[in-house]
């Protein structure tokens, strides 16, 4: 009898973690090859998306906002385990391996290694959050359209370029912004009489200053490239930043920044 109740102890112990039963990782789940689990945990939920942005915290600066293939994995710790041990386990993981430190709250902290960064989450409610997000080429699948432009420009005297793209904090224009320009240069070369101010946009993340500068820079590289490389008379497009001074939607929220950030027509 005796033997019998060890082998069901053992039996149990097996099966069994402090504080619930043994979890099933939820459906479609795994780890990232990045890291490892801490001991005894288990996915409750994930996500991923190759299309996607978010906001890292990092030490003494704006977040950073960064797009790309972003994925996301909440565990379930053993309550076994203390917060300070799951904490230490994890960050001494990144350090290891290699990657720098951005941003170290204790139970929040961000780390980069080349175009891929890690913010690692640990709250008292046993639960961990890996969010990782690897920077990759975009496809921009929505543009301007001429005749859209065109219209926009004649109705309302102003319209946003959507498919102009920059890198964050840069006023380089990235190669996906060639079908937009191509739009712009289409339009003006079939109302030869029209003349736009091109005025670049900004959130509010950073200092006053340099968004403004930013934008600036961002309107003249458009009008640069719509001069030498699409034949547009430069009498023709003036470039104007404005800044954070006329958002679109609320700065509260990534999607209202996202919005914010843009290119328009005024016409002159």
């Amino acid at each position: 009898m005796k033997r019998a109740l060890l082998v069901l102890a053992v039996a149990v112990e097996m099966i069994f973690t402090v504080g619930g039963w043994a979890q099933n990782d939820a459906a479609g789940c795994k780890d990232s090859p990045i890291l490892t689990r801490f001991p005894g945990s288990y996915i409750t939920q994930c996500s991923k998306k190759d299309d996607d942005a978010f906001d890292f915290p990092i030490t003494n600066k704006p977040k950073l906002h960064l797009e790309g293939t972003l994925e996301t994995i909440t565990y379930q710790f053993p309550r076994t385990a203390t917060l300070p041990q799951v904490v230490r386990n994890l960050n001494t993981a990144l350090h290891t391996a290699g990657y720098t430190f951005d941003f170290d709250s204790g139970s929040v902290f961000t780390a980069h290694m080349g175009k891929t960064y890690v913010l690692i989450q640990v709250d008292w409610g046993f639960n961990y959050t890996e969010t990782i997000l690897t920077q990759t080429e975009l496809k921009q699948e929505v543009v301007a359209d001429a005749a859209a432009l065109h219209s926009g420009l004649t109705a309302n005297g102003h319209m946003v370029v959507n498919g102009i793209l920059f890198d964050t904090g840069k006023a380089d224009l990235k190669p996906e912004s060639k079908a937009a320009l191509e739009q712009i240069s289409k339009m003006l070369q079939k109302d030869p009489k029209m003349k736009v101010y091109v005025v670049g946009h900004t959130d509010n993340v950073g200092v006053l200053a340099s968004n403004v500068d930013l934008s600036k820079r961002r309107a003249a590289a458009v009008v640069q490239a719509l001069t030498s490389q699409y034949g547009v008379a430069a009498d023709r497009l003036a470039p104007y930043g404005d800044g954070p001074y006329a958002p679109v939607a609320s700065n509260d929220t990534e999607d209202g920044r996202s919005l914010n950030r843009r290119v328009e027509l005024v016409k002159q």
